[in-house]
């Protein structure tokens, strides 16, 4: 029986592979294991409650077909999903059934009252008196997403906020928890979320705060007796967005008034996007209770852009100035400043102010002159050879191996690390890349940094080796 279920479930995932994004199935399907088959019901295991709320929202069509395909007309799915209660004392993660396309309405009926002569009940969750104030929703319109330069870095935390701005609080991804080092585009996402609601639903209330402003304004609300007001105000706001919110860490009070906050907007379907310097598990002097509630949506993480993605920011930015600037000069400063968005458009934008100020003309000489005193140059210059090299020094291999056709897995995966980081610090074109790395194609590349980047992901201890392998060529 658990061959069976194993080989039904492979045959739907082949079908299932063949008609959504590479990226959309490694996220969502991958993770599933087949538990059994009984008669007509598959059961499948899914990691949390998120996870079956988004596979029945997005891909429940999908899913019944490729069944019906293997078991009949009359294939059912059942969910095995895993709960999470460690947060809880001596609590471990247990499972829960759950039927497919079971959306319940959780609406009350209508309540028949008999004593006639007190026919108006008074609701208590309407709050006579309110009214609706005129929010200002502190949003830059820069901060669009036709601004927001789309690559494998932030594919992910784009495609979420955008689906959370179509439709704010009725999607899994509540709350949205984008992650990241500064200035790779979090703030710039939260805002344009807030941005696309305001232009299409312009009855919404949308808030952004920064969490130290939250912050300043609780304890001004503790000093003047206002509290209420305080926690009234944040509870009628309809899409809320909250940036740097590790700053909340070791401030008690601030985490236990957001906390009643955070439930009052959840539980009323509002929508909330917290960002954040860490994942949720890496923060550190928060309280558990909050901690598992920024994990009850998505949590997506915008990492350093490659080298395509920061040519793109710069091009971006050059046509929307209005701007002339060679080839050449865009490429030597997208090789040059790699960790941070805001850095790459800082280098650009002084390029343009010291080349207008000396009347110089913007050559690859002025702005090599110019980028080379605002960063910091690495003690050797970066190139395919060099990079290989460092990763099979870090491994104690011969640098030759890699151009051998062996398929031991260590060897594999030096192989893949050199063209993850030869696609992101070198101005190499992916061809180049595989050409000078075992002789390969470019999609053989491509695959090797989406396998680099999934392992990064998935396992703590992968990630450091990779932070090491970074340091040392950065050095």
């Amino acid at each position: 029986m658990e061959v069976d279920c194993k080989r039904i479930w492979g045959n739907c995932l082949r079908v299932i592979k063949d008609n959504i994004p590479q990226i959309s199935y490694q996220t969502w399907f991958e993770p599933i294991v087949p538990v059994k088959i009984d008669k007509d019901v598959l059961t499948i295991q899914v990691p949390s409650l998120f996870f079956y709320e988004y596979l029945e929202e997005q891909y429940i069509d999908l899913l019944s077909k490729t069944l019906r395909k293997e078991l009949g007309g009359n294939a059912k799915l059942e969910y095995n999903v895993v709960m999470d209660n460690a947060h809880m004392a001596n609590q471990q993660p247990y499972t829960l059934n759950f039927p497919t396309s079971n959306k319940a309405d959780l609406r009350n009926r209508p309540v028949s009252v008999t004593n006639q002569e007190k026919p108006d009940i008074r609701n208590p969750f309407v709050i006579p008196g309110i009214k609706r104030l005129n929010v200002d929703p502190q949003l830059n319109g820069d901060y669009s997403f036709e601004n927001f330069v789309e690559g494998e870095c932030n594919r992910l935390a784009r495609s979420a906020s955008l689906a959370v701005a179509k439709n704010p609080g009725k999607t899994a991804f509540n709350p949205l928890f984008l992650y990241g080092n500064s200035g790779l585009g979090k703030t710039h996402l939260a805002q344009s979320i807030g941005i696309e609601v305001k232009r299409n639903m312009p009855e919404k209330t949308v808030l952004y705060v920064n969490a130290n402003k939250f912050q300043t304004q609780f304890t001004d609300s503790v000093r003047n007796n206002s509290q209420n007001d305080f926690l009234n105000f944040y509870q009628m706001i309809d899409v809320l967005i909250i940036d740097d919110v590790q700053e909340f860490a070791g401030k008690t009070k601030t985490q236990n008034t957001f906390f009643h906050i955070f439930n009052h907007l959840h539980q009323s379907g509002k929508q909330l996007i917290l960002t954040c310097d860490k994942a949720p598990v890496e923060l550190h002097g928060m309280e558990d209770r909050l901690l598992s509630r920024f994990k009850w949506g998505l949590s997506a993480d915008l990492q350093i852009p490659d080298f395509e993605t920061r040519v793109s920011i710069l091009n971006k930015k050059i046509y929307k100035d209005g701007l002339t600037v060679p080839e050449e000069v865009v490429y030597y400063i997208a090789s040059n400043v790699v960790n941070n968005v805001r850095e790459l458009e800082g280098a650009l934008i002084s390029l343009l102010a010291q080349a207008t100020l000396n009347k110089k003309e913007i050559t690859f000489e002025t702005a090599k002159q110019i980028i080379d005193k605002l960063v910091k140059k690495t003690s050797k210059e970066l190139s395919i050879d060099s990079i290989s090299q460092t990763v099979c020094d870090y491994f104690g291999l011969e640098l030759d191996i890699l151009q051998s056709k062996t398929r031991k897995r260590e060897i594999v995966q030096a192989r893949q690390i050199a063209m993850f980081f030869s696609k992101g610090l070198t101005n190499s074109s992916l061809s180049t890349i595989g050409a000078k790395i075992g002789k390969k194609d470019h999609a053989t590349v491509l695959h090797a940094c989406k396998a680099i980047n999934n392992l990064i992901e998935t396992d703590k201890d992968f990630k450091g080796q990779i932070k090491e392998i970074e340091a040392q060529l950065k050095s």
